[in-house]
């Protein structure tokens, strides 16, 4: 209901010409350097300008606005609402310099000797793989780069991947797709594959089945773990969980033909851990010649970080409190999916905000931007 509400009333205010970019009258002589244009360095990048810093928010890819431009598919949203966005950011003093892979075209030294501060914010992009037999055959793709491919075609793009790279076109027209992962970019990969007509579209889920409300070892504030059936899913697609993918199998050419997969049953350890089991006699193939793997990120790609000299935590993740957003380098900060990981867009646009008064405190000794624990209301 409350994003519903937000959606309207923004919505409104644009159709009504009420959004217009603000003239930021006073420039404070500080220049931050970010990099990354997703949810969190758009965020960050937003406040930070506002308070009158020069802005520049470094993109490898051809186009800002990261996952929300290459990874989310059009049908979920709309890219007009991403550009308006970055218009409006640029018609007020945000510079976006895309193509630019920063640790590569420009080194990490370089930033912190220009700019002032430094905030990452580039993700946590490394795929986490299934490292079986036959996975170097033609036809199984990852799903961020299969999303970006087809977000590329319909925004008339270079086709190139959401980390700016050249990638194939990878179209399910008429194939038997299986989505390995069950959950929202898998879901992405299921409804962006109905859109190419495949000849049949399967999704395979490791993990058991969920029920329809909460259990009570899943008490609030913790994720409800619930089955969720999205609108992809409405539209066409089999479903099945508690499934394990064993080889990928070839055709004799090279390619992939089909899934060799196994039923697994989930019990619980003596020391309380959860673990599987295959089912007797339930190993089969199922016929499979796109596999798009959907099983989330491992996290943030270290060659950045090592450049940096970023200290990481025990999930190679850059090492910054939730409290200032600091790493373990001076001047630098780290916010949104670099910083905690994978997760959802509306934490990265918090994080990036939350960031942002640390860096507009760390360079001015104070800061008016509104933080979570220290609203203007309670002032």
């Amino acid at each position: 209901a409350i994003e519903h509400i937000e959606k309207s009333i923004i919505e409104k205010a644009f159709s009504k010409g009420w959004v217009k970019p603000e003239q930021i009258l006073n420039r404070t002589g500080k220049k931050i350097a970010i990099v990354g244009s997703g949810p969190a360095g758009m965020a960050a990048a937003d406040q930070l300008n506002k308070v009158g810093h020069s802005v520049t928010v470094f993109e490898r890819a051809q186009s800002p606005g990261g996952l929300l431009r290459f990874g989310i598919p059009d049908f979920k949203l709309d890219k007009s609402v991403v550009e308006r966005r970055i218009q409006l950011m640029e018609a007020e003093g945000v510079v976006f310099k895309c193509g630019v892979n920063v640790g590569v075209d420009v080194k990490a030294d370089e930033l912190r000797t220009e700019y002032d501060a430094v905030i990452l914010a580039g993700g946590a992009t490394t795929p986490r793989d299934v490292p079986i037999k036959g996975r170097d055959l033609n036809g199984i793709h990852f799903a961020m780069d299969f999303l970006s491919a087809n977000s590329s075609k319909v925004q008339k793009l270079k086709l190139e991947s959401h980390k700016g790279e050249k990638i194939e076109s990878v179209w399910a027209t008429d194939k038997d797709v299986v989505v390995i992962g069950g959950g929202d970019t898998g879901s992405d990969c299921v409804g962006t594959s109905n859109r190419h007509g495949a000849k049949s579209i399967t999704q395979f889920e490791i993990n058991l089945k969920p029920g329809p409300i909460r259990d009570l070892s899943n008490p609030w504030p913790e994720y409800p773990f619930i089955l969720r059936t999205s609108t992809s899913h409405e539209e066409g697609c089999e479903r099945e969980w508690s499934i394990l993918t064993k080889e990928f199998v070839g055709d004799g050419k090279g390619n992939l033909q089909a899934l060799k997969i196994v039923d697994i049953e989930w019990f619980t350890e003596k020391d309380g851990r959860k673990s599987f089991k295959e089912v007797e006699n339930s190993e089969r193939d199922v016929p499979c010649e796109l596999a798009l793997l959907a099983i989330g990120f491992v996290g943030p790609e270290q060659p950045i970080l090592e450049q940096f000299g970023i200290e990481t935590d025990v999930r190679s993740n850059a090492k910054a409190n939730l409290k200032d957003f600091k790493t373990s380098v001076d001047g630098v900060f780290a916010a949104g999916d670099i910083r905690r990981g994978q997760s959802l867009v509306v934490w990265a646009i918090s994080e990036g905000r939350e960031c942002a008064a640390s860096v507009d405190e760390f360079l001015m000794g104070e800061t008016t931007l509104e933080r979570k624990d220290a609203s203007m209301l309670a002032i």
